[in-house]
């Protein structure tokens, strides 16, 4: 009887010392997810500000382009009268 009582014992604290052993080590891969979810989405915040600023860029480039040929046509009249007035 004595055996018997010796190895639930034994076996309760082997499983107890196990589900420790569990309840840490899930504690631990939690935190590490944790960081690595708060990694990724300052990654993506920071690749999403990056986007809407191109974004933004593409939208005013057209515009750019558009008054740099009127620049270049008034400079044209420009010559064209400066050449007339010679």
């Amino acid at each position: 009887m004595g055996q018997i009582l010796a190895a639930a014992i034994t076996g309760g604290l082997a499983l107890i010392g196990v589900i420790i052993t569990v309840v840490a080590g899930q504690r631990r891969t939690e935190q590490s997810i944790r960081i690595s979810q708060a990694v990724t989405d300052t990654k993506i915040e920071e690749l999403t500000r990056e986007v809407r600023e191109h974004n933004n860029f593409a939208r005013r480039l057209p515009v750019v382009e558009n008054d740099v040929k009127t620049i270049y046509k008034r400079l044209d009249r420009l010559e064209d009268q400066a050449n007339d007035g010679k």
